[in-house]
């Protein structure tokens, strides 16, 4: 049985998980990976703009992103851009490309982003189970509304746990491969 109030729950629980990707993505795991810089935005003829819009990334090795821009006048734009970023990484201009190496992360630091992943895992759980309790809130509506009957409450009631299940697993899956490359990398 589906009801308007699972569907939602199911879209509003999957843009959660979502979201905790993208966060995810953002943390650096000691692997070149493009979307590190997704953030950078270049001043560019007087507009800020993203990165990836006046330059292409490409990843030649394991450990280095090469920033290629479209125009060559922007070189030093680029450059500035990333540094002012703050990532923590040091742009090498050689007068057509940037090369960024990405440095190899300590123990101590692993651990630290390992424990930061589990922080933005445990906001998608609570953000998932603030999904559920609308969700739950509003089959009570229905039910008070002789919109369901009682029996058709209790079994909304169980679907609406298990797409809350699977959402939870979703985000425990991703935090677990997220620090499976951190630990690894």
């Amino acid at each position: 049985m589906t009801n308007k109030a699972i569907t939602k729950a199911k879209e509003n629980m999957n843009k959660s998980i979502d979201v905790l990707k993208h966060d995810l993505s953002n943390i650096r795991a000691g692997k070149a990976n493009a979307s590190i810089l997704n953030n950078v935005r270049v001043m560019y003829y007087g507009t800020e703009v993203p990165l990836n819009q006046v330059a292409s990334i490409n990843i030649p090795e394991a450990r280095v992103l090469m920033v290629t821009p479209y125009d060559k006048s922007s070189l030093d734009d680029i450059e500035h851009a990333i540094n002012s970023a703050d990532l923590g990484l040091n742009p090498a201009n050689d007068g057509t490309v940037i090369r960024l190496v990405i440095p190899q992360l300590t123990g101590e630091r692993r651990k630290e982003i390992a424990k930061e992943v589990g922080k933005e895992a445990e906001g998608g759980r609570i953000a998932v189970r603030n999904v559920r309790r609308e969700a739950m809130d509003d089959l009570k509506k229905q039910l008070k509304a002789n919109d369901v009957t009682e029996d058709e409450f209790h079994t909304l009631e169980k679907d609406v746990q298990k797409v809350t299940d699977a959402a939870i697993a979703d985000i425990d899956k991703v935090a677990a491969d997220k620090e499976k490359e951190i630990t690894e990398g």
